[in-house]
């Protein structure tokens, strides 16, 4: 059997060292032209299922490189804009812990880079995919813009959010807006910053919650020398209603970028107007958030589609790479059921669809809740989430002094 797979992201990749592992023959097409086409990107978060899956489909020592180039993510705060804390969602999580049952933060570059690593055989770089045909012989054959065709048993559009295969494979599948911009800057982690930078905001991961139609995400990324990437660097990001941007804004330049988040939040702490303020212009990213509408069950057949392809969602809650790499183990999995004779090819899909769709368009939709709720304004609404959060919180402080007891 051999597995065509169209990208080469985060999941593309996983699924590639997945089916490596398990003997099956796998091609990997890439538009990029090489690949270091792409070296910008901020830290991702990846979850314990993501490092479940990422786990059962990388050998061991890629496995062993992710684990050694990832980050403590700290603890996870809900704060208000004077810095008041509202909610420690999570700790510290000793050393001990088995990797694959807690999250890890690593620069994007860097994974990317360790998921290259190994796969120089099956990689084809700069194909940029237009088509696909069905053959009578029930084989699948890829066209390229550059005129070339690869042939295989299964195609699979791991190819992101606007993928060619899922254009032609679903067309009626949607992106709609949600009526949110996000915003991502970076301020260098240097000795000067760390003078100034005082908790929470020196330290893990904090959420401002405030009653205006906008909130930002503050994470440290303290590098390690394993880490590789982008120097330490403290990563914001702003996320607002479009109708409270000013009109152009997708036509800003950085600095104009930043300077709106700076004016958005001039009544806020110091610590983080300051933060703002020193953040590189040069980082400054504005998004559109976009997600997908969840799609019907649809027939089967020896092409698919995962990640970003099929149920990309909105940023907030870090889902979408989790979710995708969710999908490379699944689909890896079922494809080895395949090799071992225990399902049919199209029966093996099937399952693998009925299952991405299932916890997939769950993740699209809860992403969409986080932001929704992120992005609730007005003093009452704000008042009656603080309320919650601090109820949840000593709550949660009373659970762990009685959980450290019983431990002692």
């Amino acid at each position: 059997m051999r597995v065509l797979v169209i990208g080469g992201g985060i999941a593309g990749l996983a699924l590639a060292h997945g089916l490596r592992r398990a003997g099956l023959d796998v091609a990997v097409y890439e538009r990029d032209r090489s690949r270091d086409d792409r070296l910008e990107g901020y830290r991702i978060h990846i979850d314990p299922d993501g490092a479940r899956a990422l786990h059962s489909c990388l050998p061991s020592d890629v496995w062993e490189s992710f684990v050694e180039s990832t980050v403590d993510l700290g603890e996870f705060r809900f704060v208000t804009e004077r810095l008041q804390t509202l909610m420690v969602m999570e700790s510290h999580v000793p050393e001990r812990t088995d990797p694959t049952a807690r999250a890890h933060a690593i620069d994007r570059v860097t994974l990317r880079s360790l998921l290259l690593t190994g796969l120089d055989e099956v990689l084809h770089f700069d194909r940029r995919f237009e088509r696909y045909e069905r053959n009578p012989d029930g084989t699948v054959t890829a066209f390229f813009a550059d005129g070339s065709t690869a042939t295989g048993d299964v195609l699979i559009g791991a190819d992101g959010v606007n993928s060619p295969v899922r254009k032609q494979f679903l067309p009626h599948a949607e992106r709609v807006d949600t009526d949110a911009y996000g915003v991502g800057l970076k301020l260098p982690l240097t000795d000067a910053v760390r003078a100034w930078l005082e908790p929470p905001l020196s330290t893990g991961r904090n959420m401002v919650m405030t009653p205006d139609p906008f909130f930002l995400s503050v994470s440290v990324f303290d590098r390690t020398r394993n880490t590789g990437g982008d120097d330490s660097y403290v990563g914001s990001a702003f996320v607002i209603r479009r109708g409270s941007c000013p009109a152009g804004i997708e036509d800003f330049d950085g600095a104009r970028i930043k300077d709106f988040v700076a004016r958005s939040i001039s009544g806020w702490h110091p610590q983080l107007r300051r933060l703002i303020a020193e953040s590189d212009p040069e980082s400054a990213l504005l998004v559109p958030y976009r997600t997908s509408v969840p799609v019907e069950a649809w027939e089967s057949t020896t092409v698919t589609v995962m990640g970003d392809a099929v149920h990309s969602m909105s940023p907030v809650g870090g889902l979408g790479g989790n979710t995708a790499l969710r999908d490379a183990e699944l689909l890896c999995r079922q494809l080895v059921q395949v090799r071992d004779g225990r399902l049919g090819l199209v029966e093996a899909i099937r399952a693998y669809e009925e299952g991405m769709r299932g916890y997939g368009f769950a993740a699209v939709q809860k992403a969409l809740r986080y932001q929704k709720q992120g992005l609730q304004s007005g003093k009452l609404s704000a008042s009656m989430s603080r309320v919650v959060f601090r109820m949840m919180n000593g709550m949660m402080q009373r659970r762990n002094r009685q959980s450290a007891r019983t431990a002692a």
